[in-house]
């Protein structure tokens, strides 16, 4: 394994810190969140300073019951070539169902089932991933707030056998290993025993918080002492190969993350230091530093059958009634803990509308401030499931409020006009339109 170091998550909010952090090794980005031929100027001082850059995958959905999207696998390769990585990383996770039609979108990781139907699909999905990326592949275990009737391993056996059958490289989050101790009873020692920890190609830290007995992985909140303490229990095991500290929102000071990635460090201890290469100063008429070895599959395994298409058919429909259940207002499949299913499909929609916002500012300042934005997407994202992405979710719900004849104040209605007029590419429906999609609306 390439020794990576200790790194951050890159974030444009935070680009010009990032770039001054002492003793920086290599950086995460969110693959989708940048464009191969466009690199932002602060990754490119970055890499020009010898710090490596790895793409992070959010959209794949490699534990779906659909296999993956050809397009999105070339365009996080794309990125990795882009980025010379010598890895790219992803989920086990899904994030969208196929099956039955409509599509539906999570617009958040979700977990797996850990059965064998889900396993087999899982692999084979991987294996194909594996065939059409240019570089190794390592996959994360994520967070969960809820847990799936009926399963047949633990995580810890569900990775091993994983990697077993792919080869596939593992990124450990210590994190998400916390959030299912509080929230699923599972004991993140018990995963570090099970695991091959010669497959992990890095580890991540992130922040949250506990309320009413529920863990939130936050990733915006400091890191606390009890994920340092998971961290410290897989020092114990394994000398890991990459440390990295995610921050995805509420940034604080550029001292405070100088000072969590210190504490990182002080966990690892001094055989987890190496000689950073970003601290190596070039001259302005240095050579660039040539691109790291790539880090090799895990292990060689064996072609495998290909997984039935009745295993699939089991799969999407059991992750489509649970996804149907938390974004579209369908009843919660038998099994699963209601109270739980209530505070995931809480957490997806707040998390859809702080998305949304982003991708359009523009949206809270027509509609009256944060606040009233808020509750009008909540109260139109309760049963209307994201479809399409988030740009298209945004403007399907400038187009709801608008035929509503929302907002009330007919300046920011018509401001509401132009801004859905200019980014959708249509005229606005006439009346007659949208009074008979406001029946249909009220009716569902």
């Amino acid at each position: 394994m390439a020794h990576l170091g200790v790194g951050i998550g890159w974030r444009p909010e935070i680009a010009d810190a990032v770039e001054r952090l002492p003793g920086l090794d290599w950086v995460e980005v969110v693959a989708e969140n940048i464009c191969p031929g466009h690199l932002p100027a602060s990754l490119l001082r970055l890499r020009e300073r010898g710090v490596r850059v790895v793409p992070h995958g959010v959209s794949l959905g490699l534990g779906g019951a659909h296999r993956p999207d050809p397009e999105k696998l070339a365009a996080l390769g794309e990125r990795a070539v882009a980025l010379g990585a010598p890895l790219v990383t992803e989920h086990i996770a899904f994030v969208r169902t196929t099956t039955p039609a409509p599509a539906l979108e999570a617009g958040h990781l979700l977990p797996v089932p850990r059965t064998r139907d889900a396993l087999d699909v899982l692999c084979e999905n991987v294996r194909i991933a594996q065939d059409a990326l240019p570089v190794p592949l390592a996959l994360e275990n994520i967070a969960a707030l809820i847990s799936w009737p009926g399963e047949e391993m633990t995580e810890g056996r569900f990775l091993s056998e994983l990697v077993e059958r792919t080869g596939v490289r593992l990124l450990i989050d210590v994190a998400n290993l916390h959030t299912n101790r509080v929230n699923r009873g599972e004991d993140p020692a018990a995963v570090l025993d099970a695991i091959p920890l010669e497959a992990l190609a890095y580890v991540h830290v992130a922040g949250g918080f506990e309320r009413d007995g529920v863990w939130h992985d936050t990733h915006a909140h400091p890191v606390p002492g009890v994920v340092l303490d998971v961290l410290a229990q897989l020092r114990r095991r394994v000398d890991p190969p990459g440390v990295l500290l995610e921050r995805d929102d509420d940034f604080p000071p550029e001292g405070e993350l100088a000072g969590e990635l210190e504490a990182i460090r002080g966990v690892l201890g001094p055989a987890g230091s190496r000689p950073s290469a970003s601290l190596r100063t070039p001259s302005r008429h240095s050579a660039p530093e040539p691109a790291p070895d790539p880090i090799p599959d895990a292990t060689p395994v064996p072609a495998a059958d290909p997984v039935p298409d009745a295993a699939r058919t089991r799969v999407g429909l059991a992750q489509a009634a649970l996804l149907s259940a938390l974004v579209a207002g369908t009843p919660v499949p038998e099994g699963f803990d209601r109270q739980r299913i209530r505070v995931q499909s809480r957490s997806l929609a707040a998390k859809r509308a702080g998305v949304v916002a982003k991708v359009a500012p523009e949206l809270p300042g027509i509609l009256g401030g944060e606040k009233a934005y808020r509750e009008a997407f909540l109260a139109y994202a309760r049963n209307r499931p994201m479809t399409g992405g988030y740009r298209r979710d945004a403007l399907d719900f400038a187009e709801h409020l608008l035929i509503r004849e929302l907002p009330a104040d007919p300046a920011d209605r018509r401001r509401l006009t132009a801004w859905w007029q200019e980014r959708a590419g249509t005229r606005p429906a006439r009346r007659i339109v949208r009074w008979a999609r406001a029946l249909v609306g009220r009716a569902a």
